[in-house]
């Protein structure tokens, strides 16, 4: 596989509030996420990030779940995009609860 006609077309994309960062690179057929994200070299982009050990997905399916490997495991196909998921900031259901308490007191 020494030619780039061998070579798979794939992104890896990762974002704070403040910055995004989409890399398009080739690879090698049965590269994996993980190995897609490493060599991109986005984790350069954003200094303190642990990006290595953030949750994954291909085009916002979380890889580990729902029946699709871990990133470790996932073997990319051409065209995929690797997606760098940041933990949340707030668990979603408390913050629901939060909202709806406010509005009860709003209300009166």
């Amino acid at each position: 596989m020494n030619s780039t006609e061998d070579l798979i077309n794939v992104e890896v994309a990762f974002a704070l509030p403040h910055k995004q960062k989409l890399v398009s690179l080739k690879v090698r057929p049965g590269t994996t996420a993980l190995q897609a994200v490493s060599l991109s070299n986005i984790a350069n982009e954003f200094p303190g990030e642990d990006i290595s050990e953030s949750p994954m997905g291909i085009f916002g399916q979380a890889l580990g779940s729902k029946g699709l490997a871990a990133p470790a495991e996932y073997v990319l196909g051409p065209g995929d995009r690797v997606e760098i998921y940041r933990p949340l900031q707030a668990d979603p259901k408390e913050v629901r609860k939060q909202r709806a308490e406010k509005s009860r007191r709003e209300r009166g």
